[in-house]
């Protein structure tokens, strides 16, 4: 049993190493060390380090659901939660949708147990993110992009949605620390101006959407504007940008044109 020391102590520790939530993260932290009392103090340790306080508990909850999170694996961030919350409100209750970089299978997790009648496919480059998804019951692949999914799936999908790398390689040493130390590049660099995952993104997402289909990405600064002539090219309607409560960019979506 862990006692209120314990949790003290595991306060006072997380305090001292500069986390905004302590108490939050030490309750945390108690609970999945499940009464042991050096468990939670290694697991204190350890996020002293800086290293993500999913990897250690083995859990996130993203948009109401509990989440497994391997370590190695991306964390999914509250920031995208609003972008899911709407490809939610998108599938149709029998549609199918495609979660392109589904990490532990967040966004692909909440599509399917908001919407149990839909298919829903993530796919990821990294086999240990692969893993973590089918252990959150995604339908998971592993490849790049569109180029590991079935040609079945061409122009019969609801909905693409996405968060591909953006982050700039230039801008890569402006991330946190702790962030550049543990959480993995291949989940953050998004090459020059951070559009070159975007770039395949939307053409792999014209060739899976059916007309009327819907397309949700994840990204920042200026990139909408930087991607519009490529959307409108690759047959998508006026992107519509979505801004957090700070007047920041955080995601786009785009129809797929229908026939006239």
């Amino acid at each position: 049993m862990i006692r209120p020391a314990d949790i003290d102590a595991a306060i006072e520790e997380l305090t001292r190493a500069g986390f905004l939530a302590p108490t939050a993260e030490a309750a945390e932290l108690a609970a999945a060390s499940d009464g042991d009392e050096d468990l939670l103090r290694a697991m204190v340790q350890r996020r002293t380090t800086g290293e993500p306080l999913a990897w250690i508990t083995a859990t996130r909850v993203f948009c109401g659901e509990t989440l497994i999170v391997h370590p190695g694996v991306y964390v999914p961030r509250p920031q995208t939660e609003p972008m899911t919350r709407e490809a939610v409100e998108l599938l149709p209750q029998d549609g199918i949708a495609v979660d392109l970089c589904t990490g532990c299978g967040a966004i692909a997790a909440v599509l399917a147990r908001r919407q149990p009648g839909a298919r829903v496919v993530g796919v990821d480059l990294d086999p240990t993110a692969v893993a973590c998804a089918r252990a959150n019951g995604i339908e998971a692949v592993e490849g790049d992009l569109i180029d590991a999914l079935p040609a079945s799936l061409h122009g019969t999908v609801d909905i693409v949605v996405g968060v591909v790398p953006y982050v700039p390689t230039e801008a890569l040493h402006l991330l946190p620390r702790d962030v550049q130390a543990h959480e993995p590049r291949l989940a953050l660099d998004g090459g020059r101006r951070g559009t070159a995952l975007l770039e395949r993104a939307i053409q792999g997402a014209a060739a899976l959407l059916r007309p009327g289909g819907h397309l949700l990405l994840e990204l920042g600064g200026d990139q909408n504007q930087q991607l519009a002539a490529l959307l409108e090219r690759s047959g998508f309607e006026t992107p519509q940008p979505r801004y957090d409560d700070d007047g920041d960019l955080r995601s786009i979506t785009a129809q797929a044109a229908r026939p006239n």
